[in-house]
């Protein structure tokens, strides 16, 4: 059904439009008429392409905006630590603040804002590693995203992250290093 949605929006319509216009074309003699009919079927053609990709252009500029500002990765400290701390990937076991027990030596926090609720949604991924002996901020990182904007379908929405190497692993890596032996 969806695939027919599409065919119907990116092929039936413009055709639709183009035929209106070829009609309306022949209907008339005056120049400035079929000036008007090749002006309509620009701004009708330019509409409808505005309407399936324009919101997700806008709302990737806007990632690339925000992300410009304050977007990636800071460490404040760097934690070393034993080998036996490290799983076979490579990475510590960091729980969310919520989950995190009292015998946890670190947890994190995972905040978003959204800065658009509505298709396609434009948010915030701000992610904060603290140490619980002191509270103090070992590092974040920050990213933004538009996540979906797309036709409707049974396909995965799009998105777009900026910058691309961030997130909460990537930040645990930066301030979680293993001893050398």
């Amino acid at each position: 059904m969806s695939l027919l949605l599409v065919l119907f929006y990116f092929i039936g319509i413009p055709a639709l439009v183009v035929a209106v216009a070829v009609w309306l074309w022949r209907k008339t003699d005056s120049s400035l008429a079929r000036g008007l009919v090749i002006l309509g079927t620009m701004v009708t053609l330019a509409g409808l392409l505005w309407l399936a990709q324009g919101e997700k252009w806008l709302a990737d500029q806007q990632v690339r905006e925000l992300c410009a500002k304050d977007g990636g990765v800071r460490v404040y400290e760097t934690v070393t630590l034993p080998p036996e701390r490290f799983d076979k990937y490579g990475l510590i076991r960091v729980p969310a603040k919520e989950f995190a027990k009292l015998e946890d030596e670190y947890f994190y926090v995972w905040q978003v804002k959204k800065y658009r609720n509505k298709s396609p949604v434009v948010r915030r991924d701000h992610f904060l590693v603290c140490r619980r002996a002191d509270g103090k901020l070992l590092g974040e990182a920050i990213s933004y995203a538009r996540i979906g904007g797309d036709m409707p379908g049974p396909w995965h929405e799009s998105s777009f992250r900026c910058p691309k190497e961030s997130g909460n692993s990537l930040l645990q890596e930066q301030i979680f290093k293993k001893v050398e032996e």
